[in-house]
Formats: C-alpha cells, structure tokens, sequence
C-alpha cells in the first residue's frame, strides 16, 4: 500500500514512524512533513488546510491508496467530504462530526444534551455582557474561544481581573481571530487531568491505552497553554475510574453522535479532569493527540494501518488491539519564546548521540535541515519519546537522553512523567 499522511508535526512523524513498520506499507507521503519526517516519507510541498484538488490531484497521480489526516483544521474544513466523494480512502471524521472540536460550544451544548458530565458554562458573543456575568460570580473561571486556536484557545485564570483580561483579550484584541467571536465562560474544575482516546467506527469502539498530556508551559502546570509539552502512558486510571468513563462518558456520548444523525469514522478524544473520583470532559478532539501519539503509538503492537483500515471499513469489531506492558515518555522540546513569539533557525547538536540510549525516539516537529545540519523551524522542536519498564525508567531515560541535546534558547518541562 501507499499511505499518505497530512500534517507537518510531531503526531504525525510518529504516525509515520509507525507506518513504515507495516509489511503492508509500501511508501509513504506525507504533505507537508518536515525535514525530520523527510527522513520516513516522501514529502510533498501542497496547501493542505483547504486546497483539497491539489491533494486529491497527489493522490490519483502518486497511486495513493489511503490517507491519514492529522491535524483538526482540514478536518473541520471538509477534507473527508471531499475525499469520499471522490472515493478516495481516507481516516478521519466528517465535516458535521468535526464540530466537536470546532465549535466548543456545540460540543458543550452536545454535552448538556446528553447529560454528559461537564464543567458548568454559560455561552457569549458579546465581551461586555460576559465581563457583567464574571462580575457577579464567585467561582474561579476558565475563558475559551468557541472555535480552533491550535490548543491555546483555553485561558485558566485565578481572579475576577484575569478572567476578565482574558475575555478582553479574546474579544476585544482578537488574540485568536475570528475563533474569538463567541466564547465559553467555564467553572475551573480542579483535578487530575487524564486523555482518553478510543477508535470508533460509528458502531463499535476501541479505547486506546490510557495517557496525559501536560498543556502549560512551565512545570507543576504554570504559566500559559501550548499545544501539549509533553505526555506519559499509562496515565494509571483504577479499573473503577476505567469504568466509570465508559459508562458516564464514552458510550453517551458515542449514542448521542449517531442520534445525531452524524457519521463518524475515526478517533475521538476525550479530554477529561477527574475531580474526587468523578470524570468530567473538558474538551473532546477529533484527531490524535499531539503530543499523546508520540506515547500510545510506541506502545501499540498492532498494525497500525490494519486498525485504520478497519475503521473505515466499519470492521473495527474484529480488530483486537495488543499493547506492550512498558511505560512511555515524551518531552517536548521547545524554542524560547513558545507559545508566543520565538526565533528560528538555531543549530541543534547532539541528535546523533540519541543512538547510544536503548529506547528513544526522536519526533520531529519545528525542524528543518541546511547544509547537513539541523536548525529550528518552528515552537515545538521535537518531542523525545523514551519507553522503559515502569514510568520511573522511562523518565529517567528520557531525561537522560534531553541532557545530549543543546539549541540556543531551548525549553522543556522537567516534571513529565514525575510524580507531583
């Protein structure tokens, strides 16, 4: 087969990664990739949020047999439509399933619904009557932008001020665009957050191993939110808890798509925050996460592409997913500056060390390669993904690997995978 796997990031080099350890695989494109990706896929330079004929044109030219879309925004602009009518194969929901990540007050609307359990919200299009609202309410609030702000779209503020500065900064300074013109005023839950992914193909679903990603910037979760610093799996959910989620959670929500009348093909993540043995969605995705992939994938010992194919094919019933026991790592390392303004085109030495610890793997994100060498092109550099025998081995590997790294600027988390 011939695989095609859109996005430019870390998610999708380990999508790569792993495709090209399938005996089903034949060759891999990947648009647009990175350098680092360069080295697993062809990579083709296309628009690809939005000029689906030029993909579509790759697609027949190149012999594609099957597309992985993994970044949202195609997605919620149509890609899978556009693709099916064509009758090109590709994993990954449609435009209409796409709204629940779209548009978060769909998905929280989607929620009250289906009595799905969910932090309190109230909706605004209009910053003054918002600002009103936080006025007169006690509880601490997180403001987030209704539509897609690559993963920074949620302020956690601690004060009336903050929460009011945010809604100003969202709506009035349009930090995040058009994706600012409504927004969700939500009560801060405070918790354990946990990522839950499952494969579903509109009938059966298939919960992925369990992982959390760790959004904000600085350790113990300060500072402000990026698209992910890192990620561990498993993330230890108790069997009760487990449970719990499924019954609460996955399976109404599941029920409520198809009362919809939405098809949905592909993964679905729930990102929950479990306060006092009580899970609540935050936010569901309609893609694989990133950085999570970096973690789950290395610890799946299915065939990736037999999992996504039966998907599509509404076979997923007969696909049984095989895990490794070992635990996994990722850090990500980022440019100074990230997630606001940051410089590029910084030298990165030591890669070629990596080799010497058993169990790493280098996802490349923001990299590029000029004259041999590798320089930064973007936030997230790359994310280093280590998998040990228990958490601790992961994360002293991993760690232990990042000290063999070096780029003028460059940031990461320390507490990844490191009990609080």
């Amino acid at each position: 087969m011939r695989v095609l796997v859109i996005g430019s990031g870390g998610r999708e080099c380990a999508l790569c990664w792993k495709l090209s350890q399938s005996s089903l695989v034949k060759e891999i494109y990947c648009v647009p990739g990175n350098a680092g990706i360069s080295e697993l896929a062809q990579c083709e330079q296309i628009e690809y949020e939005k000029n689906f004929s030029s993909l579509t044109a790759l697609v027949k030219r190149k012999k594609i047999d099957f597309t992985i879309v993994g970044p949202e925004v195609p997605l919620a602009n149509g890609i899978v439509d556009y693709f099916k009518k064509q009758r090109l194969n590709i994993f990954g929901p449609k435009k209409k399933a796409s709204l629940l990540e779209a548009s978060k007050v769909f998905a929280k609307r989607f929620m009250k619904k289906y009595n799905i359990p969910t932090p309190g919200f109230k909706v605004f299009s209009n910053s003054q009557k918002a600002i009103e609202y936080i006025k007169q309410e006690k509880n601490q609030k997180v403001i987030k932008a209704d539509g897609l702000a690559g993963g920074k779209g949620s302020l956690v503020t601690e004060t009336k001020e903050e929460a009011i500065e945010a809604v100003k900064s969202i709506m009035e300074k349009k930090i995040f665009g058009e994706a600012g013109k409504r927004i969700i005023v939500e009560e801060r839950i405070r918790g354990e957050e946990v990522s839950f992914f499952v494969l579903t193909d509109g009938q059966t679903f298939k919960p992925l191993v369990s992982s959390r990603d760790h959004k904000r910037i600085y350790d113990k979760d300060k500072g402000p939110n990026t698209g992910g610093m890192g990620a561990y799996s498993p993330a230890f959910i108790p069997l009760h808890l487990y449970r719990k989620i499924l019954k609460k959670i996955v399976i109404p929500t599941i029920k409520g798509i198809k009362n919809e009348g939405i098809e949905y093909e592909g993964v679905l993540y729930f990102g929950l925050i479990v306060e006092r043995g009580n899970p609540q969605v935050l936010e569901f995705n309609v893609r694989f996460g990133d950085p999570e992939t970096q973690v789950i994938l290395p610890r799946l010992k299915s065939d990736l592409i037999e999992v996504l194919l039966a998907v599509t094919q509404g076979q997923l019933k007969r696909i049984t997913l095989e895990w490794s026991s070992h635990s996994a790592v990722c850090v990500i390392l980022a440019s100074k500056g990230y997630p606001g303004v940051y410089e590029k085109g910084k030298k990165i030495e030591g890669l070629e060390k990596l080799s010497s610890i058993k169990g790493i793997i280098p996802f490349f994100a923001g990299v590029d390669k000029k004259d041999g060498q590798w320089v930064t092109n973007g936030g997230r550099v790359m994310g280093i993904t280590s998998l040990g025998k228990n958490m601790k081995e992961a994360t002293s590997k991993v760690y232990r690997a990042i000290n063999k790294i070096s780029f003028e600027g460059m940031h990461y988390r320390k507490d990844i995978g490191i009990p609080s």
